[in-house]
């Protein structure tokens, strides 16, 4: 058996006790968002077959009357090279709480596609988003986005001031458990299957670019998780501030990598009162100030 230090620590089963019955938790509470919630699903924003996306509408009641609702992108994790939007639908639940429009994004998997594509997808399906989402009652103005891990990686990607995108912009932005230095991860388990080159990570790593400063930045990291995902959260919530962007650090109690998503679907959860937050807080800085 493998000694604490001996284990690495990007390996997330080695981490998790219950890494299994949590990816099973995934599935069975996203079947049951999608059994409960009005939807739009395999909608696609691209001609590739991964490109496709979930939308989940709120309940009238959560409506309150408004006509254009607040609208919330997720992006799945999985190291770039698993899962897939049918595995996070349970991320509505709290989005739709809060009276906002969900989001869930699909995008193709290394290492069969490179990052450059994946990136380039969470893009242009953030662009699908924003030109389509008024017909079915979202504001576009209002749209805030989050990720997890790996997803929270692609998510940061939507906010880069070096590729800023002329056709959408987030206005707020919740980013758990992310990788924000590539780096590390060509001397983990992860290389052999990923292949990162040395021209990927210092292209695709976040801490290497400033970021956008009309968003508002959320950055949480499980308090159980493992040394790289503290300092990466702490190292790139203090570039966000030296960007002079408006940025929050905070732990997400008693959680692990994977405990800490699966609490994110919970509206009444810490990471999912955040998460409520910060789609509310889209709507107050949904414009630039000219």
């Amino acid at each position: 058996m493998l000694s604490e230090a001996s284990k690495d620590p990007f390996r997330t089963r080695d981490h998790v006790a219950e890494f299994d019955d949590v990816v099973d938790a995934f599935g069975e509470s996203s079947r049951q968002t999608r059994q409960k919630l009005r939807s739009e699903t395999d909608v696609p924003y691209g001609d590739g077959p991964a490109e496709k996306l979930d939308i989940f509408y709120p309940p009238p009641a959560a409506r309150q009357g408004r006509a254009g609702l607040p609208v919330h992108i997720f992006i799945h994790g999985g190291y770039w090279r698993m899962f897939s939007k049918d595995d996070f639908s349970y991320i509505a639940d709290t989005v739709t709480a809060a009276g906002a429009i969900a989001v869930i994004l699909d995008y193709a998997l290394m290492p069969t596609q490179r990052m450059a594509l994946l990136i380039d997808q969470v893009r242009r399906a953030t662009a699908w988003v924003a030109r389509e989402i008024g017909s079915r009652g979202g504001d576009p103005f209002s749209t805030s986005v989050s990720g997890h891990s790996a997803g929270a990686h692609l998510a940061s990607w939507l906010v880069d001031q070096r590729d800023a995108h002329p056709d959408y912009r987030v206005a707020t932005c919740l980013l758990l458990g992310g990788l924000y230095d590539l780096r590390p991860l060509q001397r983990s388990f992860l290389q052999p299957d990923l292949a990162l080159t040395d021209e990927e990570v210092d292209r695709w790593t976040p801490l290497t670019v400033t970021h956008r400063a009309d968003c508002i930045y959320s950055i949480h990291v499980g308090e159980y998780e493992t040394t790289p995902f503290h300092d990466q959260a702490a190292r790139f919530h203090q570039s966000l501030l030296n960007d002079g962007c408006t940025s929050a650090l905070g732990t997400v109690p008693a959680t692990n990598h994977m405990t800490s998503a699966l609490s994110l679907g919970n509206p009444a959860s810490d990471v999912g009162k955040s998460l409520m937050s910060t789609i509310h807080k889209s709507q107050a800085n949904c414009r630039p100030s000219k």
